[in-house]
């Protein structure tokens, strides 16, 4: 059950934190761990940082499909 969870989560949230991970060569459970400890640490400011790297990785997937505008009218 929760490894169905953890799947979903995946392959449906932004990714981030797998991004990284393949990056650097680091499991993305590890990154995961460290990010939930510095956001409490820190009282929550790495969210937003987590944001803007999202939209950054979402902007960029357009890009390099050489589509101009994410948003479709």
């Amino acid at each position: 059950m929760i490894q169905k969870l953890r799947d979903f989560l995946e392959l449906h949230a932004f990714g981030v934190c797998s991004a990284i991970g393949e990056r650097l060569g680091i499991a993305s459970a590890k990154i995961r761990m460290w990010f939930i400890y510095i956001s409490f640490l820190t009282l929550g400011s790495p969210v937003v940082l987590y944001f803007v790297l999202a939209f950054v990785r979402s902007i960029k997937h357009y890009i390099l499909l050489g589509k101009r505008n994410p948003i479709k009218y």
